[in-house]
């Protein structure tokens, strides 16, 4: 796909975004419509997370996702759609329950956290490939159950996108590729920028990119600030790109953002670097991607 570039919109996350961005999407209609303006914008793929009606906070509901998928595929326009499988991974310390984790603790098990993605069959999913310092909390996915949602995702017939935070989960999602839990060429999306993760800048993204099989699709994001310094750098250097809301709430300094805005200044910046982002089929055939539902290509 020489001059194409995967555009992924990421349109809202289960950060604590709201108060400061109205426009942060929060119930199933308003995510799966920002989801189709963001491809209308030129997105590739859409990621979609599930957030609580009513509270505005992550949610695991599965008719929450059920809604937001339905919604999107049943609309006139293309996207591939990529489920969070990222579930309930929080963990946060207390020195009272250290055990059991504090006050917004929240973890589930492999297979609570591959339910959306089993249950709707999307084209795409992410699988977070190692437990990081999250801020001040713990996001926990250990390795045995990676890989037994590994497995899960390949049963279905799904596309995982492996997230790495850092640069050991690098290294435990090729471990994943050698143990053949991966079918096809695996995809990573390199997440910089977290505070304690991989940090968003050049050496970063080239550490990590010289570390994956040759085979292997990349691309990268950062957030906050960092969100189109760090798409432009990564399509600079052959990768894949991922902006919106999840990761940065903001247009330009002190200018709150739409998510197809964030994608219509991505592709602006692609154009500049004479790219162009792939269109939904086009990634299809650039990631052989399945059609869950039926068992074969897309």
């Amino acid at each position: 796909m020489k001059n194409k570039v995967l555009l992924t919109s990421a349109v809202t996350g289960a950060g604590d975004t709201l108060e400061k961005n109205p426009h942060v999407p929060v119930t199933p209609k308003e995510i799966a419509e920002s989801a189709i303006e963001s491809a209308k914008a030129g997105a590739t793929v859409a990621h979609v997370h599930a957030r609580d009606p009513k509270t505005g906070g992550i949610s695991h509901n599965i008719e929450h996702y059920r809604e937001i998928v339905d919604r999107i595929r049943e609309s006139e326009t293309d996207v591939i759609i990529n489920i969070t499988s990222g579930g309930g991974g929080d963990f946060i310390p207390s020195l009272n329950t250290p055990a059991a984790g504090g006050d917004g603790t929240d973890i589930q098990t492999p297979s609570e956290r591959h339910e959306p993605v089993g249950e709707l069959l999307p084209e795409m999913c992410t699988l977070d490939c190692g437990s990081t310092n999250f801020g001040d909390m713990i996001y926990m996915s250990p390795t045995d159950w990676l890989r037994d949602q590994a497995k899960m995702i390949q049963e279905n017939g799904v596309k995982p996108e492996l997230e790495c935070f850092d640069t050991g989960h690098v290294r435990f999602a090729n471990q994943l590729v050698e143990e053949g839990l991966i079918d096809g060429d695996p995809m990573f999306q390199f997440c910089l920028g977290i505070p304690w993760g991989a940090a968003a800048d050049v050496e970063t993204i080239l550490y990590m990119k010289n570390r994956i099989p040759k085979n292997a699709h990349w691309s990268a994001f950062g957030i906050g600030r960092m969100q189109m310094p760090i798409a432009a750098q990564a399509a600079m250097l052959g990768g894949n790109i991922r902006v919106g809301l999840e990761d940065n709430i903001y247009l330009s300094k002190g200018v709150v953002a739409r998510n197809e805005q964030l994608v219509d200044k991505a592709v602006t910046i692609l154009r500049g670097l004479d790219l162009e982002p792939m269109t939904p089929q086009e990634a299809r055939e650039y990631l052989n991607l399945r059609n869950p539902r039926e068992g074969r290509q897309s």
